[in-house]
């Protein structure tokens, strides 16, 4: 569970590190002089010197930073960023943003080079292959405890008396258990690629949220096909393509809704740094192939996100560049950094709030999920 979690946020700071070098690679294209390339947030724990960049890693784990030459104004010097044209200082700040998508689309042709089972709801039938009825957490004392149910196993069929009954829905593995509490059925499972027969026995009665069984489902399908390798990376493209498509249908949807009164949907929800690192602990336990897949999701997400007009993100500091270039000067460095330093501790103060309202709950059940594996 600790090894999930770290790797999970690991993976979730890579992403930061290649954000932030994306900034870094287009700086020095132009000759921007860059004092430092930090992992994590200052106090700096340690770093190095090397040429005229201190390449560091920091305190707090919430992911990097680059620090560029005259990026806050109110410096003239021919190597700083403030003296670039605005066409070079616009790329350096996309930069950011373009390394997010590059990540996705190599993360997305890895998995098509691999395949993926994803998740899937019991509605979904149209082009899916190869469907499991998946255990992803059992709890401790429960009916499947004590059959000998693993989380991982994939139950293929239940017999009750003589009739067997093949299982490739959620719906299907319940209706059979609840109406059979307090009788003994046999499941049969994959485990290993073996098939194990236990005996199960649903209770009569269960603890709130556990059911007469036990044990959380997942059902999972083959919706990524093993490509050939020279077409992975195509297939990375189209698909991140795809995603960022969506993402930006689902985001009009949900600002459609916020502008007309209608609030956001029901199923909408936050997440903060917390959260997406348990999201992705989550994903682990379905295998390698959807883990890359969360990663790339979130690294599209992420892009969208900073692309929003809003100073303390990359999207802020395009709309400066964009005044800069109607008033044919750029706005006063101390105005620019006053409203970014406002934004910040609006985006901190939300993102703590998130962390406390959604993140936390999140954490908290999924130890409580794992402690009973």
């Amino acid at each position: 569970m600790i090894l999930t979690l770290i790797i999970a946020f690991l993976s979730l700071i890579a992403l930061m590190v290649i954000h932030e070098f994306g900034h870094f690679i287009i700086a020095k294209k132009f000759g921007v002089r860059v004092e430092e390339f930090g992992v994590g947030y200052p106090p700096r724990l340690f770093g190095k010197k090397i040429g005229e960049t201190i390449y560091s890693v920091n305190l707090i784990p919430l992911g990097a930073f680059v620090r560029i030459y005259g990026e806050e104004g109110g410096v003239d010097d021919y190597r700083s960023f403030v003296n670039l044209k605005i066409w070079q200082r616009v790329l350096i700040v996309i930069g950011g943003v373009a390394a997010f998508w590059i990540a996705s689309i190599i993360i997305f042709s890895v998995v098509f080079a691999i395949g993926s089972d994803l998740p899937i709801g019991d509605q979904d039938t149209q082009g899916v292959t190869n469907v499991q009825v998946k255990v992803v957490s059992v709890s401790k004392d429960s009916p499947a405890y004590t059959a000998g149910l693993k989380a991982g196993d994939t139950i293929t069929s239940v017999q009750v008396g003589n009739t067997e009954t093949k299982i490739d829905k959620i719906a299907d593995f319940q209706k059979i258990t609840n109406d059979n509490k307090g009788n003994q059925i046999n499941v049969t499972v994959v485990r290993s690629g073996s098939a194990v027969i236990l005996d199960l026995t649903p209770r009569l009665t269960s603890p709130i949220g556990e059911g007469p069984v036990g044990i959380s489902l997942e059902r999972m399908a083959t919706l990524i096909e093993k490509h050939p390798w020279y077409q992975a990376p195509i297939q990375g493209v189209v698909y991140t393509w795809q995603t960022t498509v969506s993402a930006l249908k689902g985001l009009y949807t949900m600002f459609s809704g916020l502008f007309s009164g209608k609030g956001t949907p029901e199923e909408a929800s936050f997440a903060g740094p917390l959260g997406i690192t348990v999201f992705l602990a989550n994903a682990a336990s379905y295998g390698v192939g959807f883990f890359l897949y969360f990663i790339g999701m979130i690294s599209v997400f992420i892009a969208i996100f900073n692309l929003f007009p809003i100073p303390a993100l990359d999207g802020g500091k395009l709309v400066f560049l964009l005044i800069e270039k109607i008033m044919k000067k750029p706005v006063p460095a101390k105005i620019e950094q006053s409203i970014t330093a406002i934004f910040f501790i609006i985006l901190i103060t939300f993102s703590i709030y998130i962390t406390i309202r959604y993140d936390i709950p999140r954490f908290s059940q999924f130890l409580k999920s794992s402690l009973q594996k």
